[in-house]
């Protein structure tokens, strides 16, 4: 089992930045592969970026490459989404999910298997 809890979330202008954390709790955490995915009001979730159980690894959706950089720290158990230069169209609630069994990173919502409860973010224009 995982738990995942995300934080950070909030209101912020057009142009602005935040940064998600995500805690994990449970299963060898630098075993796996981290992601977070967004979910806009009446819309699908969708992939935002990943990163490898090493680090070595990250892989952005397009329309955040340049703008958001996702990390991860092994020895705190914890994931981070910097997001930079905000835009009313980031505007969802924000997950963290586990993908415990992959090799590789994944983009698809169904492959991972573990989800925090969301946290709420929103750019103001």
């Amino acid at each position: 089992q995982v738990q995942l809890v995300e934080s950070g979330g909030g209101l912020v202008q057009a142009g602005g930045s935040l940064r998600l954390s995500c805690a994990a709790s449970g299963r060898t955490f630098s075993n796996y592969i981290m992601g977070w995915f967004r979910q806009p009001s009446g819309k699908e979730r969708e992939f935002v970026a990943a990163v490898s159980a090493s680090s070595a690894m990250t892989d952005y959706t397009d329309s955040v490459k340049g703008r958001f950089t996702i990390s991860r720290d092994n020895a705190k158990n914890t994931v981070y989404l910097q997001m930079n230069s905000l835009k009313t169209e980031d505007t969802a609630v924000y997950y963290c999910a586990a993908d415990t069994a992959g090799w590789t990173i994944r983009s698809r919502p169904d492959h991972y298997d573990y989800w925090g409860q969301g946290t709420q973010v929103t750019v103001s224009s």
